[in-house]
């Protein structure tokens, strides 16, 4: 799969959260979250949240996408 380019006039934060997210490390949070999302979907009554699914994905999104969108701040 080839890397897609930033192109001027696109969000560089979103472009680059997009292609964070096809990281080995990201999918792997991802199904994590997800398969959280499962069991509280399964039992809503369990009182359990993916709060910290959620922020570890995000986490990582964020620390993988702002040094490369800050390259495009003028």
């Amino acid at each position: 799969m080839s890397e897609k380019k930033y192109e001027e006039g696109v969000d560089p934060v979103t472009f680059y959260r997009e292609q964070c997210a096809l990281e080995k490390k990201a999918i792997s949070l991802k199904e994590i979250l997800e398969t959280c999302n499962e069991r509280v979907r399964a039992n809503p009554d369990s009182g359990e949240s993916c709060h910290m699914e959620m922020t570890d994905y995000v986490h990582f999104l964020d620390h993988c996408a702002m040094p490369k969108a800050f390259k495009h701040l003028k």
